[in-house]
């Protein structure tokens, strides 16, 4: 056999409710996108919390963001996260990680994961230090107020969220 027939295409799966997608998650995104063949950003909804964006509007908003990078795909899952890797034939889960606490959450869910397949692998991102204190719930509560979000989230989401929040588009 030649190289290129064993290679395997190395997919990785990004989780994340991305409520709404934010520079930080942007940031990971494009790392995680430079190590491996193909990146699939899975949009779930997380029952623990209630969203302000439908699946499908934080999808689009992903896809909008992600247009230019040919091998992220953004898909949509409603599923136990190993099932989805499994599915997706991927070999990783990318998760970002911005403090202790996000780790200690983060390694709970990834053993867990381990627990339940085997051969789901969970590769930690640090968070690029700019992004260390940006969150979704961050992002909503300064928009909830008309606070400048401009610097904390793409274009797209920053006219989705004043559309969302206020009925009317951005000025």
């Amino acid at each position: 056999m030649t190289d290129q027939a064993e290679k395997i295409e190395r997919i990785a799966v990004y989780p994340g409710s991305f409520d709404p997608v934010t520079l930080g998650h942007m940031d990971i995104i494009h790392r995680a996108a430079k190590q491996y063949d193909r990146l699939i950003v899975a949009v779930l909804n997380n029952l623990s919390k209630k969203p302000l964006f439908t699946v499908e509007e934080r999808a689009e908003l992903l896809r909008q963001a992600t247009s230019d990078m040919p091998n992220v795909e953004v898909d949509v899952f409603r599923d136990l996260l190993v099932n989805y890797v499994e599915q997706k034939q991927a070999q990783v889960v990318v998760r970002g990680i911005r403090s202790v606490t996000d780790f200690e959450y983060e390694l709970q869910i990834a053993t867990t994961n381990r627990k339940l397949n085997e051969n789901v692998e969970t590769i930690f991102m640090m968070t690029n230090p700019l992004y260390s204190y940006l969150s979704s719930s961050v992002v909503k509560e300064i928009a909830q107020f008309a606070g400048d979000v401009s610097e904390l989230v793409t274009p797209e989401v920053r006219i989705a969220l004043q559309e969302k929040l206020h009925g009317k588009p951005v000025e």
